[in-house]
């Protein structure tokens, strides 16, 4: 493999994360007590602007009920529950991180998901999945992580049936450097950021063509100024948040990500493209 992944599994390799989450979750009631997906919104979606992105994304797709969803860098499977409950479709879930597969299942078994929603543990870069597996492979926030891009997204063509779609919403590069730790990474070592038109160069290249493009930055700072509003306001009580699943450095790593938005350091892409 042509990039040593131990640093970026490492980064989210965060100990007793089930542990965490469960305690969590008490406090909205026992433990067989049933959850939907949004309830789980401002813990499961590790990306800018949560639940109504990937929403958006998954419009933006054009994902129904018959589609076989691949979602890649699936965390503990908040986006994947998302899809297949409001799309209807099967998603199917893999991450790097065992412990996030594991509170991925978990979690589903709450929703009731089971059925709908699978997970696996592995690399985005060395699939264990067939050719022309899926109609959809969504990634959010990932690429950021994975210097061989050209192998990502040849992977990534290799599993799409063909007309099949690759639906993307990733931080890109901006003006100056990153500050870091970010949510990502937590120095510039793991971090691999390209700008936007690298990265339609690099999914090009791979045999995808472009069949939507957003520049999503402007709504991802005002997002960001909007959690900075609220943050300076007087606290109030709310669900469980992403600091339960990243542990300590999550508001660190989060105000530095709000910084790097309103100060041009990153921008974020929404794409889709199409297997051809």
């Amino acid at each position: 493999m042509s990039q040593n992944l131990n640093g970026v599994r490492e980064h989210y390799a965060a100990t007793g994360v089930l542990q965490r989450i469960r305690a969590a979750l008490a406090t909205l009631g026992p433990e067989d007590r049933p959850l939907t997906p949004r309830e789980l919104g401002a813990m499961d979606q590790f990306h800018t602007r949560g639940h109504a992105a990937t929403a958006e994304l998954a419009e933006l797709a054009a994902i129904g009920p018959a589609d076989r969803v691949l979602d890649l860098g699936c965390g503990i499977g908040g986006p994947a529950r998302l899809i297949a409950d409001s799309r209807g479709c099967r998603v199917t879930g893999l991450d790097l991180s065992e412990g996030f597969v594991e509170a991925a299942r978990y979690l589903s078994l709450r929703t009731g998901q089971q059925e709908r929603v699978q997970f696996h543990c592995g690399s985005a870069l060395a699939m264990d999945f067939a050719d022309a597996s899926f109609d959809v492979v969504l990634l959010q926030h990932v690429a950021m992580n994975i210097a061989d891009r050209e192998r990502l997204y040849r992977e990534i063509r290799r599993v799409l049936a063909p007309g099949g779609r690759f639906a993307t919403y990733d931080v890109v590069r901006g003006e100056g450097e990153p500050l870091y730790p970010a949510p990502w990474a937590r120095d510039a070592k793991d971090s691999f950021l390209l700008d936007a038109q690298a990265t339609r160069d690099a999914v090009e290249a791979a045999g995808l063509r472009v069949r939507a493009w957003r520049d999503d930055t402007q709504t991802a700072r005002d997002w960001a100024a909007q959690l900075k509003a609220a943050a300076a306001s007087a606290p109030r009580p709310s669900a469980p948040g992403l600091g339960v699943v990243m542990g300590p450095d999550f508001p660190a790593q989060a105000g530095n990500h709000a910084r790097n938005l309103l100060e041009g350091r990153v921008g974020v892409l929404m794409a889709v493209f199409e297997a051809v």
